[in-house]
């Protein structure tokens, strides 16, 4: 089911008055027959929230959204090959030797530094939650800042939660405003600018900020959002780099605003504010239509595969005809996968390209290697990537052709569907998925969860400590702290690896 009221028809946005005489033009909209500035009346309900006034179905989620990211944090932090040069890099700029936490990692780095390990980390593995309206992951930058705050503040486990939805909120209506499609036009990575937004906001809820505070926070954070979509072009880790980064910038905005330091005014919908800088057509309404009533955190979904999203239903597709079909790969004579336009952007084109990747991110964003490893083994998983270069998967990729499907374009963004059309033994066997596992309205069990995280954390803490994580994720409601949880993440013996 879907958590929220049913969405009503977008108010009126329009261009309004001066503000004192400075010339500026404050950017306003109708709300509740109400004149509100966006960014003020969005930093009144992030200042505000309280866990207790949340859906019980929104609290459970929240707990269970971060769940799955520390599993991703855990295990980007001793798999992802660029961790290493990043850690070199966190001790060189001197954010190593603090109290706060990394997960996976014995030592201790400061509250900037985890915040931008723990974010990186997070998004390393293309493995953490994505938001289908929104095209960006919620998750990872503002998981890590709101954890960093209450390190620094000793904050409960009830605000910690209730920090969490209120970044998720905010990075979540901002995409929409852009929207995010216009702004991925522009290269642009959502996850990365409307992410340092909601980190802010996390942070700052966490340190119990006025609305004033927010404002503030906003401001300031505004002139940090940055996050390029440029790694595409060769692989680049600055992928998994500028989400963390947003995690960091989104920490020192609240921060700075915390000692008292004032950031821009306007900063969501003001003339050179977010959305009209970073995109051409916004929908500022969009920002605050049904705030504190429809909760776009329930509209996030948890990957079930370790790649972008926009594969995963043709994922599940060819698992299904694998298994009912039982096809040999030799029968195999083609592969049409289809897909959204935006999908085609990320997954399938160039395709000569996508059906010859040469490393992990390369994986992580071909179409034609998921849906080789499903068909060609029954699963896809992290150690899926160890087949990049294996015969079987080799000679199938250049049998999928990535192609812009009429039928799933129709259903964008709604849904993260997929068609996928097999030719073989002489017919063509067509599996359409509209809502792919993990989809809100198709969400992964409280089991199977767990069963996901235990298959990342296992490695690095051991199975009984990572069983005690995951209660301590669960039951974090009831935590006067957030520091037993944090040592939890820690393991038990320090596993030393290259650039440690």
């Amino acid at each position: 089911m879907r958590c929220h009221a049913a969405r009503g028809k977008a108010n009126p946005f329009q261009a309004g008055i001066g503000r004192g005489g400075t010339g500026a033009r404050v950017v306003l909209y109708s709300r509740r027959n109400a004149m509100v500035a966006i960014t003020r009346e969005l930093a009144a309900f992030v200042a505000g929230l309280r866990y207790e006034s949340l859906p019980t179905t929104v609290q459970e989620r929240t707990r269970f959204l971060i769940l799955d990211l520390v599993g991703n944090m855990l295990r980007g932090r001793h798999e992802a090959e660029s961790t290493p040069p990043l850690l070199a890099a966190a001790r060189a700029l001197g954010l190593t030797g603090g109290s706060a936490a990394v997960f996976g990692d014995s030592q201790r780095y400061t509250p900037a530094g985890a915040a931008l390990i723990n974010g990186a980390m997070a998004h390393s593995l293309d493995f953490d939650d994505t938001h289908a309206a929104g095209t960006l992951h919620p998750g990872a930058p503002v998981i890590p800042a709101a954890l960093a705050a209450a390190e620094m503040t000793g904050a409960d486990g009830k605000t910690v939660l209730a920090a969490i939805v209120a970044g998720y909120e905010t990075t979540c209506r901002l995409a929409l405003a852009l929207p995010g499609g216009d702004h991925y036009d522009r290269g642009y990575h959502p996850t990365a600018t409307g992410g340092a937004f909601g980190a802010a906001a996390a942070a700052g809820r966490v340190f119990g900020f006025t609305p004033a505070q927010m404002e503030d926070a906003f401001g300031i954070a505004l002139s940090q959002a940055a996050g390029s979509l440029q790694f595409l072009a060769n692989g680049a880790w600055t992928k998994r780099f500028q989400v963390g980064w947003s995690a960091l910038n989104g920490l020192a905005a609240a921060t700075i605003a915390r000692e008292g330091f004032r950031g821009a005014g306007e900063a969501i919908e003001g003339k050179a504010g977010f959305l009209r800088a970073y995109a051409p057509n916004p929908k500022p309404e969009r920002v605050l239509q049904d705030l504190g009533t429809a909760w776009e955190l329930m509209q996030t979904a948890v990957k079930p595969y370790p790649s972008c999203r926009y594969g995963h239903a043709s994922v599940d597709a060819a698992l299904a005809l694998r298994a009912e079909l039982g096809l040999k790969l030799e029968e195999i004579e083609s592969v049409i996968m289809g897909l959204p336009n935006k999908g085609m952007l990320l997954v399938g084109a160039p395709r000569e390209y996508k059906q010859n990747p040469q490393n992990i991110v390369d994986g992580q964003f071909s179409g034609p290697f998921v849906v080789a490893c499903a068909l060609a083994r029954g699963h896809f998983g992290w150690d899926s990537y160890a087949w990049l270069q294996d015969k079987d998967i080799r000679a199938l990729m250049p049998k999928i052709l990535p192609e812009e499907d009429a039928d799933v374009q129709a259903e964008f963004p709604a849904f993260m569907s997929g068609k996928l059309t097999i030719k073989a033994r002489g017919q063509s066997f067509v599996r359409h998925i509209k809502i792919p596992k993990g989809e809100p309205d198709n969400f992964l069990t409280e089991a199977e969860l767990r069963a996901k995280f235990h298959g990342l954390a296992d490695a690095v803490l051991g199975a009984e400590r990572a069983k005690q994580l995951a209660d301590a994720v669960i039951g974090l409601d009831q935590a006067g702290d957030v520091n037993a949880l944090m040592r939890l993440g820690a393991p038990l013996v320090a596993q030393r690896m290259a650039g440690e």
